[in-house]
């Protein structure tokens, strides 16, 4: 059968058409994209792929929301929009609606993904355990959590979190001035106001700030690029230290979850960062979790590097859901 599969979050909103086979196996089509910031509301980025469509669509949806799935009006923790869905049910009608946190569907992706579709990251060179925990996280506009649970029988079950919202840890006396730096703008600082898209800028801040020299007047954006393609040394440290906190509060996810059996990254930034994070720097940070180092070490840490990870994990959760339509 064919559904709609669409992944929404704080910058992008994804859709694209899935075939799905008997057995649930997912063939995404062309993915179209639409900046969140150029549609005031849902609604309107939906008739637009609706119409990129033809203007008629298969009435099964499967929808990933960066943010929490609590009943019936679901609103985004990084951008404005709000999706009420009996209105859409009712306005577009759906006949199946399965909907979770993006996090989740990129979880259900990380659950059926061969092992040759994740690169290597840290830990050993080995498959994620087939029975067992699997933390799963990653960077963007904000800071995607979420686990799943091997039985070890070929099922899993994927808890959806709100983890990228937890107190950030500092480690160091860097760490510990950029929690200075943003305690004066927020009353509490989460992981998710260091380890996510826009938090290089004060990253770069704070680093300008400890060397003397003179921050430049960047937006992310503009910082990433220079950073990642080496064009500026500040820049370029700023991406070291970000994928050093983003090692310790993975380690720090893997603890608090249990995720012996594997720890997978993902997401776009995930993927522009491949190479930075398979530096000694996220490694070390990753398993320095003192008299548990040695457990930490232990655990394979791997990059999901399918392209549309929430769009594939929303049909396999959908297929999961209505087995009668996906036989």
């Amino acid at each position: 059968m064919q559904i709609i599969c669409g992944d929404i979050g704080g910058t992008h909103a994804r859709f694209a058409l899935a075939d799905i086979a008997s057995g649930g196996d997912v063939a995404l089509g062309d993915v179209a994209t639409f900046a969140t910031q150029e549609h005031v509301r849902f609604e309107d980025a939906w008739e637009e792929f609706r119409k990129s469509c033809g203007g008629t669509l298969p009435n099964s949806l499967a929808l990933a929301v960066a943010g929490s799935v609590t009943g019936n009006i679901i609103s985004f923790t990084n951008n404005d929009w709000t999706i009420a869905l009996n209105t859409l049910r009712d306005d577009s009608g759906m006949k199946r609606l399965t909907i979770l946190n993006d996090f989740a569907a990129i979880a259900h992706h990380a659950a059926r993904a061969e092992d040759a579709d994740l690169v290597h990251l840290a830990g050993p060179e080995q498959c994620f355990a087939g029975e067992g925990t699997i933390s799963v996280l990653g960077p963007g506009t904000g800071l995607g959590v979420a686990h799943l649970h091997r039985d070890g029988h070929g099922g899993y079950h994927v808890q959806a979190s709100e983890g990228g919202h937890v107190d950030f840890a500092p480690v160091d006396d860097v760490d510990d001035a950029l929690l200075a730096h943003l305690r004066r703008r927020y009353d509490r600082v989460s992981a998710e106001r260091v380890a996510s898209g826009p938090a290089i800028v004060d990253i770069c801040k704070v680093l300008a700030k400890r060397e003397g020299a003179t921050p430049f007047d960047l937006s992310d954006v503009e910082i990433w690029n220079r950073g990642l393609e080496g064009s500026d040394d500040l820049a370029a440290a700023a991406v070291d230290r970000f994928c050093m906190i983003l090692g310790s509060i993975a380690g720090d996810v893997a603890l608090t979850q249990g995720g012996w059996g594997g720890v997978a990254i993902a997401g776009g930034l995930g993927l522009r960062l491949c190479k930075m994070l398979q530096s000694p720097g996220f490694a070390a940070r990753f398993s320095a979790k003192g008299r548990y180092a040695d457990l930490m070490r232990s655990i394979p840490v791997k990059l999901v590097a399918h392209p549309q990870p929430g769009l594939t994990g929303a049909a396999a959760a959908f297929c999961i859901q209505h087995p009668e339509a996906c036989a």
